[in-house]
């Protein structure tokens, strides 16, 4: 019985720890961020250079991403992504420039949320794409979007953004 009740105890501190480590590096990412990079409109398509701004806020275990990418001097498109850790386990939507909620699931390895993305609509053939948040230093933040081309069957980075803490 005491072991048992030790093991549950040591079971609680440990995802205690766990939740407090994805709340510190959640709260890592908040700020306002700028930067640039490249987008595809479709896996084949040829990439598009954007600037993006990002306003990012942290509660606990829950992140929240807003931000517009421009491109084409005229096109100007919102994006958005809301995170909720539970462990080292993610969960959340994003909203990106065709609109509809998809679906976000995911973990932390190091200083990287690897993503997989369920979208709302058929994008490049299926609705399954991955997504990579990455901190890089302590000022820089990584966005990449990972799809598969259906024409080639090549994994294809349709987004890949590089932005810096203002």
């Amino acid at each position: 019985m005491i072991r048992r009740l030790l093991l549950a105890a040591m079971m609680s501190v440990a995802a205690g720890a766990a939740q407090a480590d994805e709340q510190a590096f959640l709260a890592s990412l908040e700020g306002d961020w700028t930067g640039r990079g490249s987008v595809r409109l479709r896996a084949d398509s040829a990439p598009i250079n954007v600037s993006c701004s990002f306003d990012t806020e942290s509660a606990g275990p829950a992140l929240s991403m807003r931000g517009t990418c421009r491109g084409l001097i005229v096109v100007s498109r919102s994006i958005s992504a809301d995170l909720r850790a539970d462990g080292n386990r993610y969960r959340g939507t994003y909203v990106g420039p065709k609109g509809g909620r998809s679906k976000l699931t995911g973990t932390r390895r190091g200083n990287a949320i690897n993503l997989a993305v369920r979208w709302a609509q058929a994008v490049n053939g299926d609705h399954r794409a991955n997504m990579v948040l990455r901190k890089v230093g302590e000022n820089g933040m990584q966005l990449t979007t990972i799809d598969v081309d259906p024409g080639s069957g090549k994994r294809v980075a349709t987004s890949d953004i590089n932005l810096q803490r203002r």
